[in-house]
């Protein structure tokens, strides 16, 4: 991989984990506890009317799977930087083929060429 390709995606990889962060942020703390990135969803307060529970409870809801989808990208984020320190970026890790930079341009993340990601997800 060419090193211009790698600091272009770093500088990206790095920019789109703090915006994550902050994003995460907004309705959780992290866990000092946890041994990985972990957050902990905070329960809003809307008040204690019974049509204001509901919603602390529908938006309590909803910040759980946006936790989960958003620290799932956190992890493939911090993954992927750490292979670009280790100069292992971009191979397939099943193939161990080069991964297209049009791949990486469009999911920085990967970790399996076009090929293989359609074996396994048993594309044709």
């Amino acid at each position: 991989m060419k090193k211009q390709f790698l600091d272009e995606i770093k500088i990206r990889l790095e920019d789109e984990l703090k915006q994550l962060t902050k994003d995460l942020g907004n309705f959780s703390k992290k866990d000092t506890k946890a041994v990985r990135a972990d957050y902990v969803t905070l329960f809003p307060e809307y008040g204690d009317d019974e049509d204001e529970n509901a919603g602390e409870i529908a938006a309590y809801s909803n910040n759980l799977a946006l936790e989960d989808k958003l620290e799932k990208e956190v992890r493939d984020i911090t993954n992927a930087l750490k292979r670009i320190e280790k100069n292992q970026y971009g191979k397939c890790r099943y193939c161990r083929q080069e991964i297209s930079e049009e791949r990486l341009r469009a999911r920085p993340t990967s970790t399996s060429c076009i090929a293989c990601k359609k074996t396994l997800t048993q594309e044709i």
